[in-house]
C-alpha cells in the first residue's frame, strides 16, 4: 500500500468527511462512540454508494453490454485493492461475503469438511458469538471437540497455557485479534506460530482490528482472516474472508448457485476457480465496489497516526474514569486499544445507556455478544465506550460529564 497519497493527519479535518457526525440528537451535537459496533461512513463511500445505483447498476460477471461490464471492472478492482491493503498474495485469496460471521461459518463449513471425528479446535475465553457458536455447530456435527484457551483478569490471552494445550489433535485455532468487549490486542502473531508448530490452521477474527491498525497477512502468516465492512466505513452486507490459496483450492464450496460453476449437467457440477467458487449467487456489487472505497479513504490517512490517536483516547478516558468511586474498567490489558467497558456499582448498563443517549451520547450496552466473557467477568454486561479516529478529547470530555450525571440520576 502506497502512502505517497496521504494527508497530514487532522482530526477536524476528518470529521468534515462524516456527515453523520454534524448532526443533533434531542438537541444535543451527537458523540458517538459506538464505533465497535458500526462505523460511519465517509462522504466518498455515501457518494459512491449513490453513483453506483444512479448510473451503473447492472449485475456482474456474466454480461456483455457496456454497464456490466463497468460494474464487473469496479467490482474486480474493489477486490484487487482489499488484496493489497492486507498485502495478500493474489486477489483470487479475496472472497467476499456478508460479513465477519459469514466468513467463519465459511470456513466452520468448508474447512470443517477436512476434518474428522476426534480433532480438536482451539478458541478463546473472550470470543465473540461469531466466533463461537459456528465451532460449536461444526463439532456436533463431525464429532470434534471444542476446546477454551484461558485469559486473565486484566483480559489478556494467556499463551504460555494456550500453549499447553496444543496437540497433533489440534486442527484449528480460531482467535480474536482485538476484542470487541475488552479492547486487548493479543499477540496473534506468536499464536499463529505456536499452532502452525503443531501442524494447525489459524483464523484471524479481524472484525475489530483492520479499522484500528495496519494489517499485513503475509507478515501475520494467518491461513484465514475475516472482518466486515460495516466496521471500516464501509456499507453493511458485506465483508471479506482472506484465505491461503492453497487451503481454499483443498475446501470445497459452501454454497452452490450461479457464478461459482464451470459447467452443469444434471449429472454432476464441477465448480469455478477462485475466488467465484466461494461467491454463489448474485454478490452485494454496490457493497464490494464501496467497501473499496472506503479502503481507498484509509488509504489516504496515516494510519499509524490514527491509531496513536485512538489509543490515546483510550487512555485519556480510562485515567478520568479511574477516578469515579464504584466504577470498574473491566478490560485492563497491557496492550489494548480504543474500547472502554465499565460497570458502576449498583446501576444496570441499560439505565446508563439509555441518560447517555438521551444527551446526545451513543454508546453500547450489555453483554456485547460475549456471554461467555460476561459469565467469566460475573457480571451481566458493561457500558462499552469505543473511539474511531475521528473522535477526540474533547467529546471524552462531555461523555465524562454526562456519565457523572446520569449516575447522580440513578443514586
Amino acid at each position: 500500500m502506497s502512502d505517497t497519497n496521504q494527508k497530514p493527519f487532522s482530526v477536524r479535518l476528518i470529521r468534515e468527511e462524516f456527515p453523520a457526525l454534524r448532526q443533533q440528537i434531542y438537541g444535543k451535537n451527537l458523540i458517538y462512540f459506538d464505533n465497535g459496533a458500526t462505523s460511519q461512513k465517509p462522504q466518498i463511500v455515501l457518494d459512491a454508494i449513490n453513483k453506483f445505483y444512479s448510473k451503473e447498476n447492472a449485475n456482474i460477471h456474466r454480461g456483455v453490454h457496456y454497464m456490466s461490464q463497468k460494474a464487473t471492472t469496479e467490482y474486480e478492482e474493489s477486490r484487487k485493492r482489499i488484496q493489497k491493503y492486507i498485502n495478500a498474495k493474489k486477489s483470487e485469496e479475496i472472497i467476499f461475503t456478508k460479513g465477519t460471521t459469514d466468513g467463519i461459518n465459511l470456513v466452520a463449513y468448508s474447512f470443517g469438511e477436512l476434518l474428522q471425528a476426534g480433532d480438536e479446535i482451539i478458541i478463546s475465553a473472550m470470543e465473540h458469538h461469531s466466533n463461537i457458536v459456528p465451532w460449536q455447530m461444526l463439532c456436533i456435527r463431525k464429532g470434534l471437540s471444542l476446546r477454551v484457551a484461558p485469559i486473565n483478569k486484566k483480559g489478556e490471552f494467556l499463551i504460555d497455557e494456550f500453549e499447553k494445550m496444543l496437540s497433533k489433535k489440534t486442527k484449528l485455532v480460531a482467535i480474536t485479534h482485538i476484542s470487541n468487549t475488552l479492547g486487548t490486542v493479543n499477540p496473534v502473531k506468536e499464536i499463529i506460530e505456536k499452532a502452525h508448530s503443531f501442524g494447525a490452521k489459524v483464523l484471524v477474527d479481524g472484525a475489530q482490528s483492520i479499522q484500528h491498525m495496519k494489517v499485513d497477512v503475509k507478515d501475520m502468516n494467518c491461513d484465514f482472516y475475516v472482518f466486515s465492512s460495516h466496521k471500516v466505513f464501509g456499507p453493511t452486507g458485506i465483508g471479506v474472508l482472506y484465505g491461503k490459496e492453497d487451503l481454499l483450492d483443498r475446501m470445497p464450496p459452501y454454497q452452490g448457485g450461479g457464478d461459482m460453476i464451470s459447467r452443469v449437467t444434471f449429472e454432476r457440477t464441477t465448480y469455478n476457480e477462485l475466488p467465484f467458487k466461494f461467491e454463489a449467487g448474485t454478490p452485494h456489487i454496490a457493497g464490494g465496489i464501496c467497501l473499496g472505497t472506503a479502503f481507498q479513504f484509509l488509504e489516504s490517512l496515516n494510519m499509524e497516526a490514527a491509531e496513536k490517536h485512538e489509543r490515546e483516547l483510550a487512555k485519556y478516558a480510562e485515567d478520568i474514569l479511574d477516578t469515579f468511586e464504584g466504577l470498574h474498567i473491566i478490560g485492563e490489558a497491557k496492550n489494548k486499544t480504543s474500547v472502554v467497558s465499565f460497570t458502576v456499582d449498583g446501576l444496570h448498563p441499560f439505565d446508563i445507556g439509555t441518560l447517555l443517549d438521551k444527551q446526545g451520547i451513543a454508546v453500547r450496552t450489555g453483554h456485547h455478544c460475549t456471554q461467555p466473557l460476561m459469565d467469566f467477568f460475573k457480571i451481566p454486561g458493561t457500558v462499552r465506550a469505543s473511539f474511531a479516529f475521528y473522535n477526540t478529547k474533547q467529546e471524552i470530555d462531555t461523555f465524562v460529564e454526562a456519565l457523572e450525571k446520569s449516575i447522580s440520576m440513578l443514586r
